[in-house]
């Protein structure tokens, strides 16, 4: 008896020992380093259950979407609209129609939809009227009633077969790429995108020039044993596919919301008041950063009335040319030809003032003056009186600065001397000890040098 309690105790102790430790990734997987389903705007993988919906959908994922009439009232009949936006992969999304008007779709929904070729499986992301003005918004859409089908809600055959499609993705692409490059064409593959049914597979990719792939496509046929076909796409499409953080510390604006890619100029910098500095500028695409346009028309409707910074204004004292502009502050700053160190804030009425007396041969005394009315002040060397670094993180030499060391108390060890402290008292008391200590002063001895006859040749 005590042979079968003992090695039941030794089981149980065991069995205790061998339980495996709770995992934080099972509880968050929106951390794991390969999300695959992350790219159709889930955090985990999406399933038929409606109580785990809003849990898949709640990461940050790429072109999410705000319905903004979701909490309005609803006055109309919702019924006429029946255009509903539906994610696929990445920036991926399109708009189809719902024709069973009894079946209630909601945002998170697994459908599937029309494709050209077969049927594909999406997410719902927008319904009702956000989705009818969203899609009024784009430029030359097409009639409602043209508008590819809803087919059904997704069932659990339809979503099986979905997700094995999404495990081929990953290992497609790095094959894609080994034959690509073992067939030397200078093309990089970004992604690739399975149809919901597996019978389609879109090769995202970037080149420099044109590529002939032709070749190219019968391989990939027969490889992969489904319908090929190839997008090219830009530096920007390939940001928007691949994702990153920006130079601001937040997820670029091509992955979060921005769709519609317009054109960046170095004026818009120009007109911002920005240094044509390439490093600063461009984004991760390599292109200028689209948020250079966010704010352009702010600044460009707010210097209208600014003139002309080319426009020298001349004084008695000297010709003065312009430096800079701060926009929101209406002041222009200029300096001297002849010490363009020294910068002068005047208002914009000043400098349209002082233009006008130089158009009628009226030369003014100098700058002085108009900064003297108290409109605006003249730029100091140290910037302590605009502005106050408190933390100290505008400071380039934040880190070079010595740190402040703690105060030692009375009882504690006192603090060592400084070295010219200690080099001025180590020189007092040598010159103390050489005093008190006179060295005995012994006397030289002359030593006499023996005269060297030279040494004579006896052959000579």
């Amino acid at each position: 008896m005590t042979d079968n309690t003992n090695t039941t105790q030794d089981t149980d102790i065991i069995q205790d020992t061998e339980q495996p430790e709770d995992n934080i990734l099972n509880e968050r997987p929106i951390i794991k380093e390969d999300n695959k389903y992350n790219t159709r705007g889930c955090c985990r993988k999406p399933t038929l259950e409606d109580g785990t919906r809003e849990q898949q959908m709640c990461c940050c994922a790429k072109l999410a979407t705000f319905d903004w009439t979701k909490g309005l009232t609803k006055t109309d009949d919702i019924s006429k609209y029946s255009v509903i936006e539906v994610r696929f992969k990445n920036s991926h999304k399109d708009f189809y129609r719902n024709v069973e008007t009894t079946t209630v779709l909601a945002v998170g929904d697994i459908v599937v939809v029309e494709a050209p070729t077969g049927h594909d499986v999406g997410i719902i992301t927008l319904t009702g009227p956000a989705a009818h003005l969203q899609y009024r918004k784009r430029q030359n859409a097409l009639p409602v009633e043209e508008l590819r089908k809803v087919l059904r809600k997704a069932r659990q055959n339809d979503v099986d077969k979905w997700n094995k499609t999404i495990d081929l993705e990953k290992e497609t692409q790095i094959r894609a790429r080994k034959i690509a490059n073992d067939m030397g064409l200078k093309m990089k593959i970004n992604d690739v995108e399975y149809q919901g049914d597996g019978s389609k597979a879109t090769f995202f990719y970037t080149a420099d020039d044109r590529v002939d792939f032709r070749q190219l496509i019968k391989v990939y046929a027969e490889e992969f044993r489904v319908r090929i076909e190839m997008r090219q796409i830009g530096a920007r499409q390939e940001a928007m596919h691949l994702g990153g953080i920006g130079s601001c510390g937040r997820e670029l604006c091509c992955v979060t919301f921005l769709s519609n890619f317009h054109t960046v100029s170095t004026h818009t910098a120009r007109v911002q008041q920005l240094s044509l500095n390439p490093q600063k500028l461009a984004g991760q695409c390599g292109k200028l950063k689209c948020c250079l346009n966010y704010e352009y028309e702010m600044y460009k409707e707010a210097a209208k009335d600014f003139p002309d910074p080319e426009i020298p204004l001349f004084f008695r004292k000297g010709k003065a040319v312009w430096q800079k502009t701060d926009v929101f502050a209406r002041t222009m700053f200029y300096a001297y030809a002849n010490n363009q160190g020294e910068l002068m804030g005047l208002p914009v009425e000043s400098v349209h003032e002082i233009i006008k007396l130089n158009q009628e041969k009226d030369f003014p005394e100098s700058m002085e003056q108009f900064t003297k009315k108290g409109k605006v002040k003249t730029m100091p060397s140290e910037s302590a009186e605009f502005f106050d670094n408190v933390v100290g993180q505008d400071d380039l030499t934040r880190f070079d600065k010595k740190k402040n060391r703690p105060q030692h108390s009375q009882t504690s060890r006192p603090p060592r001397p400084s070295r010219e402290h200690r080099r001025n008292t180590k020189g007092e008391s040598n010159e103390a000890k050489q005093r008190s200590e006179k060295p005995i002063q012994r006397p030289v001895r002359e030593i006499q040098k023996p005269i060297l006859k030279p040494k004579t040749n006896p052959d000579a």
